[in-house]
């Protein structure tokens, strides 16, 4: 239950919990219909035991419809999985900024948009495993890992992106509230892994600015 910090942590979750909630249904009736069989037709004195190879039409229907069922309810998540996929994955808004996120082991590299809030020019800010963002402002990442696959999570945004070596990955966030928040590497990279996080630091407009102007005179 931590916070949702980005505008489609609550899709996600919302998500995870349909699941929990449709596939808990079908566990307890399942449950239920299991014991309630159990106690029905448990062994009595003087009633034999009969002997079903399983095509009767009246055996049959306890897998029929429960499979029927489930199936509705599977389409039903698919559904609503493949829209926030495309949301989050697929359909990239136009971004207020730009910036670079390398991994590599065991550190995160972020490459930051100087006062011409533009990347790949000379006052671009460098930083190793500390992010620092705009509260309510569209950022673009392009995703790059350096030596092995790494995966770019920050666990409040809902954000889970493979970083793989040779390529560009782009993905976008948006985030909803200013703090301080968690970095971390959701794949296994090497003895290192344990120690890959990094934060990232969500900021309001006017301290996101100072800490830019204070970043580009430092470096």
């Amino acid at each position: 239950m931590i916070d949702q910090a980005s505008t489609y942590a609550a899709d996600i979750d919302n998500i995870i919990i349909w699941v929990a909630v449709l596939a808990g249904f079908w566990f307890f009736v399942a449950e239920g219909v299991f014991f309630w069989l159990i106690l029905k037709y448990r062994a009595k004195p003087g009633v034999k035991a009969q002997y079903l190879e399983g095509h009767e039409n009246h055996v049959k229907k306890w897998v029929t419809w429960p499979h029927v069922g489930i199936l509705a309810f599977d389409f039903v998540i698919i559904v609503m999985a493949i829209m926030v996929w495309y949301d989050v994955k697929q359909q990239l808004p136009e971004p207020d900024r730009t910036i670079r996120v390398i991994g590599q082991q065991w550190a995160w590299t972020f490459q930051h948009p100087g006062q011409d809030n533009q990347l790949d020019t000379d006052d671009d800010i460098f930083t190793v495993d500390e992010l620092h963002v705009e509260v309510d402002q569209t950022y673009h990442f392009l995703l790059e890992a350096t030596d092995v696959l790494h995966s770019f999570s920050i666990p409040v945004f809902r954000i889970k992106q493979d970083a793989i070596p040779g390529r560009t990955i782009t993905g976008w966030f948006e985030a909803t509230q200013t703090g301080e928040y968690d970095v971390q590497c959701a794949e296994i990279c090497g003895i290192g892994h344990g120690v890959m996080a990094a934060r990232v630091h969500i900021e309001d407009s006017d301290g996101h600015a100072a800490w830019v102007a204070s970043a580009a005179t430092a470096q």
